[in-house]
């Protein structure tokens, strides 16, 4: 049994698509099963709820094998430690109880750099991992650099003014992935039966690029000019106050700021860890439809 979280989310429908035809037993934790395609849901078990919630992930991780553990967005939580170890201080839990073998989660980099506990959201991701770890279960960490499709929720300034935004310097050269590729790898993983022990897994995409290189990169592929401007972090916080708590606002920041010092270039890029979608073709099938349809979403 393979347990799947957030299934209606950006990469957990994706890592759901490619098990659907694998001959495996899925499971999915679902707010609201409804939001799963019809011809989706009649192929899974399913259980209704928050994976946050004890008693959810204890009827969920009931005779599971495998379970891909991905923390979703909490905008208003009070601080990043909430938002991430208090968030999945159940589940790990209920590994234990039900003696899960394998977990994979979508997390990071930035371990071991001198940003790390300085580094908002990517602290607490990585917190996060360090609570499965210590439940006993084997643990995949997919540690990523920033993801390309970040960039999609600002299709509509790219459509109108042909720029787009970034407290990043524009010339720093850094890993960045696609989330199909996450996706991918995530669910050959959960396939694999014969991994164990505790292990960090980079995904750092084909080649680093900054900011004003993917600029020219979708001037050529959107055939328009896009250029990139570069902001303070004083105003990068500012555009996340309104729906996100201090905390979390401040701790986007800071993950923006680790960032711009070096967080996610500690790894060093091998063709283990190079993942084949270039950012050229990411625009091509993602950026350009978005932009295109003026959406702030497109899936891969």
């Amino acid at each position: 049994m393979i347990v799947i979280t957030t299934p209606t989310g950006h990469i957990g429908h994706q890592v759901l698509n490619n098990l659907l035809d694998r001959g495996k037993e899925l499971r999915a934790v679902v707010r609201d099963a409804s939001h799963l395609p019809a011809d989706v849901r009649e192929r899974l078990d399913i259980v209704e709820g928050s994976h946050g919630d004890a008693a959810v992930v204890d009827a969920a991780f009931a005779g599971a094998d495998a379970v891909f553990w991905l923390c979703p967005p909490h905008p208003r939580a009070p601080s990043v430690e909430a938002a991430f170890v208090g968030f999945t201080r159940p589940a790990a839990q209920a590994f234990t109880r039900h003696a899960v073998k394998r977990v994979v989660t979508v997390t990071a980099l930035g371990r071991g750099t001198p940003w790390a506990d300085r580094a908002g959201w990517v602290t607490g991701s990585l917190a996060m991992d360090d609570l499965i770890a210590n439940s006993g279960v084997a643990l995949r960490a997919l540690t990523n650099p920033s993801f390309m499709d970040n960039i999609v929720r600002q299709a509509q300034s790219i459509k109108a003014q042909g720029r787009f935004f970034s407290p990043i310097v524009g010339d720093h050269k850094r890993p960045t992935v696609a989330t199909r590729d996450i996706a991918a790898a995530a669910a050959a993983l959960l396939l694999d039966q014969t991994w164990s022990g505790v292990t960090e897994v980079p995904l750092l995409g084909p080649e680093d690029l900054s900011f004003n290189d993917m600029a020219a990169i979708m001037s050529e592929v959107l055939g328009k000019e896009v250029h990139f401007h570069q902001t303070s972090f004083e105003a990068y916080k500012e555009m996340f106050v309104g729906f996100m708590s201090d905390a979390m606002a401040q701790g986007m920041t800071d993950m923006a700021w680790a960032k711009n010092e070096g967080l996610d270039n500690g790894v060093e890029r091998t063709p283990r860890n190079s993942t084949p979608t270039t950012f050229c073709d990411w625009c091509q099938h993602v950026l350009k439809p978005a932009v295109l349809d003026k959406t702030e979403s497109a899936a891969p």
